[in-house]
């Protein structure tokens, strides 16, 4: 095997494709294919964040604890969302992709509208496990088949435009549900965002074309067998870690900051609603495409920047914590938010375009679903809870600012280590780039 130049993209390059994959589609229509993938991810996180900007008033009318809340954003959706990931992943590295991606929304968002419904906390969790299970049909399958239109120097950056769904999805969620919540309640606010993507799947299902993927003469491994490939390369193992700790501290923050918002700075739903939209539209759409951008163009001369970016950005970012967690004021502390909120995407891109370059195309939907099963386990299964129940149990002492400090040293440890997980991933991600095919 000859050993290439890693300052150049030949270590990650798949094998030659078959005749009618990536080269053979447009640009106009790959830039309509990711475009309408992006669209689908942020229904994915409208769905998902409405829940969060609209937890106090379910909490007031339903008398739920910090505790209970956690267990609706945290375990309730990811536990089932974790699971169900790795049979979807594994039909979708063999099924028709576009299919999967249409159906699963179909069913994610007709679980959203049926929220509307809930009245107590088990039919809330019922509600919350559709929704979990409709959306582990979305991104390993999107992933896989982003990864088949694009060639490795641009895949990086098409992921990370992909992830713009996350902050897009999230501040629109932030946005209509504060508003619709605050004028009409949360009830009508899951049925208004549930019901349009049910008609997004038919235009996902009729105008996709489905890429074929790279040729390979291996036989199917099994998810035991990729699971296995993917624990021999260290790169993966603590990248995953980090970007488990990222997520563990990222979305505990995410499910708890409009409840900290308001309970202690006095902010009212509707306003509150806006103010995270506006962060969410600017820094954070432009934070996850920086993060795959500013990774591609460094890891040109040096393929290790496709783990220090997202070290650095979360070390650069641990003063602003302080500052936003602390700050006496509601305005001034949400300013003080724009540089954490513009940073910490940053490593949705690179995490992303790494898991899809350290696999054979024959393994890449089971290697997204594999690396989602760790994150969403850890960070989004055990992050919101961890913050609901250290907020509980320091409201004895603290009160009302309980919520503040179970915030600040939840971000505080999660973002140092995830940090030195990331920077390990690093020293050996050049080797194995090239194990891969050996």
């Amino acid at each position: 095997m000859v050993v290439a130049d890693l300052r150049r993209p030949d270590p990650m390059s798949a094998p030659a494709p078959t005749a009618g994959s990536a080269p053979s589609f447009t640009p106009v229509y790959r830039a309509y294919a990711l475009g309408l993938l992006v669209v689908v991810y942020v229904l994915n996180f409208v769905d998902r964040q409405i829940l969060t900007i609209l937890a106090k008033p379910i909490a007031d009318e339903l008398q739920f604890s910090d505790t209970q809340l956690g267990l609706l954003t945290g375990p309730a959706f990811a536990l089932f969302y974790t699971f169900a990931g790795i049979p979807i992943a594994r039909w979708a590295d063999v099924g028709v992709r576009r299919s999967i991606i249409a159906l699963a929304l179909f069913i994610w968002s007709g679980m959203t509208a049926l929220t509307s419904y809930a009245g107590s906390l088990s039919q809330l969790a019922l509600a919350r496990v559709g929704v979990g299970v409709g959306e582990a049909g979305c991104s390993p399958p999107a992933h896989s088949y982003i990864s088949d239109l694009f060639p490795l120097e641009r895949r990086a950056t098409a992921l990370a435009i992909y992830s713009l769904g996350i902050p897009i999805g999230a501040s629109l969620g932030s946005l209509v549900g504060g508003w619709l919540g605050q004028l009409y309640g949360w009830r009508i606010a899951f049925l208004a965002v549930g019901l349009p993507g049910v008609l997004l799947a038919l235009l996902v299902r009729f105008t996709l074309r489905e890429p074929a993927r790279a040729a390979t003469l291996r036989k199917r491994d099994s998810v035991r067998e990729v699971f296995a490939f993917m624990l021999r390369r260290r790169a993966f193992v603590h990248m995953s870690i980090g970007a488990s700790l990222h997520a563990f501290y990222g979305y505990g923050a995410a499910s708890f900051i409009p409840v900290f918002l308001m309970r202690v700075h006095g902010f009212e739903l509707g306003p509150l609603g806006t103010w995270l939209a506006a962060i969410g539209l600017t820094t954070g759409v432009l934070g996850t495409y920086l993060g795959g951008a500013l990774s591609d163009r460094l890891a040109r001369a040096e393929v290790r920047w496709y783990m220090r970016v997202p070290a650095f950005a979360s070390i650069v970012g641990l003063p602003f914590a302080f500052l936003f967690y602390l700050w006496p004021e509601g305005r001034t502390a949400i300013l003080l938010s724009i540089p954490g909120a513009l940073l910490g995407p940053f490593y949705l891109g690179p995490t992303f375009a790494m898991t899809q370059s350290l696999v054979r195309p024959d393994m890449r939907a089971l290697a997204s679903a594999i690396l989602l099963f760790i994150i969403n386990l850890i960070g989004l299964g055990l992050g919101p809870w961890f913050v609901g129940m250290l907020s509980d149990a320091l409201k004895p002492s603290y009160g009302v600012d309980a919520i503040r400090y179970a915030l600040l040293g939840t971000v505080v440890v999660g973002a140092a280590w995830s940090s030195v997980h990331y920077l390990l991933a690093a020293r050996t991600l050049e080797a194995d780039l090239l194990a891969k095919d050996a």
